[in-house]
Parts: C-alpha cells; structure tokens; sequence
C-alpha cells in the first residue's frame, strides 16, 4: 500500500464507502466492485475498499469482532499478533508494574491496541507511512496512546518510557527470514536497547535458533489452537524467573479459552521401548526444547534419541501432548502397511509423520484404502528404525 492510497481509505468518504460495504464475498466482489463504479465512485477508491472489505474477512481469525472496525495492510496482517497472544503481551508489561511503553514496531498496531485496552500508555513507532496511517486509524479510541511515523531506534531512547516491545519484519519479497540477522531491525540492534530500557520484549520467529537467544533473557514460544504462531524473548523485569535464578524457555499452549505455560530444563529425555500409549507433544513446547520436561510429568520417556515422540504404559492428562493408543506396530513399508489397514477395514486414514522422509500426501494414494473404518497412522522412527505405528487418538482431556 502506498501513501496516497493509505489517505484515500483513512478519509471520511473512504471509511463512510467501506461501512456500506455488505459482508465480503469472494463471489461477488467482482460485480459489487462495478457498481460502485457505474455510480461514479472513482477506480482508486473502489480498489481501496474493496481490498479492506478482504482483508476485514482475512483478519477475523486474528482479530474477532474487532475486524470490522480495522483497517489493514497485507503485510501488516499477515504479521500482526493475535489479540489472545497481544493481550499476554501487555499483561507482562502491567505485571512488571509499567505504565508507558513504547511499540517500536507497531505495524497496523495490534500489540498496541492490546496494551491500550490493558490501560498502558503507548508511543507507537512505525517506520513506514502508510502503516502509520493505518495503526493511528486502529488506534483512534485511545487518547493516551500516539503513533509516531519515525525509526524507533534512532529515537527511542530520548523518550520517557518505561518498557518497550518490538516485532521486526521478518519477510522480503523473497520469503521469510529466519536469521535473526537478517530481521528488520536486526535483532541485535534491537537487544542493544535493554542498557537503557532493561524491560524489553521482542517478537521473533519460532524457528529462531537456540543458540541465538541471549543466556539472560526468558524464550517464550506460543501456540494457538495446535498451530505455533510465535515466539517472543522476554528481558529484564518481563523475565518469568524467581529472582537470582537464570531465565528459561518456556511454552504457552492456547487452546481455546484455556492458557498453559510450561516451563523448565531443555535436557533430553532417557529412551526406552514403545509402551501402550504414545504422546506428541504440542509444537511449541517441541520448538522450545521441553519434550523432556513432557516426559518427565507423565512418567514416560522418547521411542527415539532423535524424535519428539513420547511414550508411556499409561493414560495420562496433559495439556502439552495428544495422546494415542497404540493398536498395532509393524516395520515400515507401503506393502505391510496397506495390508494391515486393509485388514481393519480402514478406507480413511489420519497419517502423521516425524523422522522421515515421505509426506501424507505422497503416501496416502498408495496405499489404495477401501473400507468404512478410520484410523491415524504414525509414521517415525524407533530406535533407528523406521516403523508404522496403527493408533487411536485419546478423548480430548485424557
């Protein structure tokens, strides 16, 4: 989005023509998109609200309800933090007992509407302008929060503020940056700021490498509804460590209304044989390094060194891991697998997979079902052996 387009859909005719708009419909927009033309409506502005009424659909899942108030850029959609996991962010500010921060980074400006809502003050840096535009529109109904079209970093630390979060662009044309490097700003430039603001977050990929986490500061990987979403790295005061004690990695498991944290060591679990029920633990606590913290809590230990699958002799109630019966193990091959599916009468499959190099989509046509059954195939590798595991998923709570 460009400037000038940023100030057509921020005018009061461009938000009185997107209010008019009925709910988008992918079928429709097409003609509803002519007709405001055929009434005199010019092409800039038709395209201008036509695209918001898309992305008002797009950002639904993110942003409930409050969609329908927000305007968008792609990019800043596609960024920004989920309202549930914005709303953990400012509630870590006001815990550490701040009451201004700045947003150096604020994009369409979710976190700092999140942070306002929670009753914080916020200075809202963006960088560029046309999302400047956008965030000062999302941020509109709170006076003590301003957005401020600069380069945070150049300007942040002559500002009386008490904690400051970042979310650097972690895309180009080219696709997503996973070195922390190559982020905009870096996330070195960003860290540098804790000598002057010690109680400072930053959003950052999940697969951000272990080794490029400061030993001083709290890892926090995040997942919503099974999916991980983030990963933020929490310094000085927003640090969840007893005091005198080193930061941790730790993960927080959303699922629906429900919030989990696990925290503890990133050791290895021990490794034995397959027992009666099989665990896979949740993706962040995978990405944050605790499947051994996973083991530990029920009791069980890993199939294979180098998998994050869990087993145990017994059912056990965990928020961080779906849990299986296993029906019936057998080493891997198409051949043996089919003839065993076939035999349970299995004409649907789940198939699942870790530690080896075949997709679900790859082998689900090979295997050529017929059958009124259902089953979940787990296909990995036992202590260096590659097998397939016949399972049943657990009742959600066991």
């Amino acid at each position: 989005m460009d400037a000038s387009t940023a100030r057509l859909i921020t005018s009061p005719e461009g938000l009185s023509r997107l209010a008019s708009l009925p709910p988008y419909d992918a079928t429709s927009a097409l003609g509803l998109g002519q007709s405001l033309r055929d009434r005199g409506v010019s092409p800039e502005l038709v395209a201008a609200v036509m695209t918001q009424s898309r992305l008002r659909a797009a950002a639904v899942p993110k942003f409930g309800d409050f969609a329908a108030g927000m305007l968008f850029t792609p990019e800043g959609l596609e960024q920004a933090t989920r309202l549930p996991v914005a709303a953990r962010h400012a509630q870590r500010f006001r815990d550490a007992g701040l009451s201004t921060i700045a947003d150096l980074t604020c994009g369409i400006g979710a976190d700092a509407m999140a942070a306002s809502a929670l009753g914080l003050a916020v200075m809202a840096f963006e960088i560029d302008e046309p999302t400047a535009l956008i965030a000062d529109h999302n941020l509109r109904h709170w006076p003590d929060t301003v957005v401020v079209h600069a380069d945070a970093l150049a300007v942040v630390r002559t500002t009386d503020v008490g904690g400051a979060f970042a979310d650097p662009a972690r895309r180009t044309a080219r696709g997503r940056r996973h070195d922390p490097k190559d982020y905009t700003p870096s996330l070195d430039a960003v860290l540098e700021l804790r000598d002057s603001i010690p109680a400072l977050g930053v959003k950052v990929g999940p697969s951000i490498p272990h080794e490029a986490i400061p030993a001083d500061v709290h890892a926090e990987w995040v997942s919503v509804d099974g999916s991980v979403v983030e990963a933020a790295l929490w310094c000085g005061p927003l640090a969840s460590a007893p005091a005198g004690s080193t930061p941790r990695h730790s993960a927080l498991v959303i699922d629906g209304n429900r919030a989990t944290t696990l925290t503890g060591s990133t050791d290895r679990a021990p490794v034995g044989e397959l027992e009666e029920y099989i665990y896979e633990p949740d993706g962040a606590v995978i990405r944050a390094g605790l499947v051994g913290e996973v083991a530990h809590s029920i009791n069980g230990h890993l199939i294979d060194a180098t998998i994050a699958y869990v087993t145990a002799p017994h059912v056990v109630a965990t928020p961080f891991a779906t849990g299986y019966r296993v029906l019936e193990t057998l080493p891997y091959s198409v051949k043996r697998l089919t003839a065993a599916l076939r035999e349970r009468g299995v004409g649907r499959v789940d198939i699942k997979k870790r530690g080896i190099a075949i997709t679900p989509e790859q082998l689900r046509p090979q295997l050529k079902l017929r059958g009124d059954a259902h089953a979940t195939v787990i296909v990995t590798r036992q202590a260096g052996r590659h097998v397939a595991l016949i399972v049943e998923p657990l009742p959600r709570g066991d």
